[in-house]
């Protein structure tokens, strides 16, 4: 009886952790914001677990900048830290998109 309590448990809070995470990116749920090293801002597609089109090491990922034309480690950015302006560029540019 403890086992299927702790398991329910469990799923709503699974439940409630995805409709959060889902609130919180609202366009595009996998596509966020991202600066390579070279400081350049452009949107990319990132899959917790996966990584489809960049070399992932540990929690680093190396990826092609469309802004630059470059290989670089990227990182993503919280848009609140960002100008309308920088937000607007980044969105102009992307890396490359998988059907």
């Amino acid at each position: 009886m403890v086992g299927l309590i702790l398991g329910i448990v469990i799923l709503v809070a699974v439940v409630i952790a995805v409709a959060i995470s889902a609130r919180a990116r609202p366009v595009g749920r996998f596509e966020r914001i991202v600066r390579c090293r070279a400081g350049h801002l452009f949107t990319t597609t990132l899959v917790p677990g996966a990584s489809l089109k960049a070399v992932r090491l540990w929690n680093v990922r190396f990826e092609r900048c469309p802004v630059g034309r470059h290989w670089s480690i990227v990182a993503p950015v919280d848009p609140s830290t960002l100008s309308p302006d920088e937000i607007a560029a980044a969105r102009t540019y992307h890396d490359v998109r998988i059907s």
